[in-house]
């Protein structure tokens, strides 16, 4: 399994529906990594395969989504993404964590165990 492209209402249908819920209140069934990237960075470029790998070795114990800021604008500026990539880690019951570049494949695995699965 792949990184999954979100839209606006994917995301208030998978994530978290900031229109009905002003609080964070995530929606999902696994902890969730997400993505903030641009088609034109190349840092984004670098970390997509890696979050492909990521996806598919975690498969079925968290997501991993990604958001396009140029096309997704209200999501951006509701996460006040100022650049890219930015990753939004979501476990299940705590809050988010956010990071920002791209990330070696090492640190993004021990963030995966560290922050999302270590509740398991």
């Amino acid at each position: 399994m792949k990184a999954v492209n979100l839209t606006k209402a994917d995301f208030l249908n998978k994530v978290a529906n900031y229109e009905v819920n002003p609080e964070w209140k995530f929606l999902g069934e696994r902890p969730a990594i997400i993505d903030f990237y641009a088609t034109w960075c190349g840092p984004c470029k670098m970390l997509a395969p890696i979050l492909d790998e990521v996806a598919e070795e975690y498969d079925g114990q968290i997501d991993v989504y990604k958001v396009n800021v140029d096309e997704e604008e209200e999501l951006a500026a509701l996460f006040r993404i100022r650049s890219v990539p930015t990753l939004l880690f979501v476990p299940l019951t705590d809050a988010p964590q956010m990071a920002q570049g791209a990330l070696p494949k090492k640190t993004l695995v021990e963030a995966i165990q560290n922050v999302l699965l270590s509740g398991k």
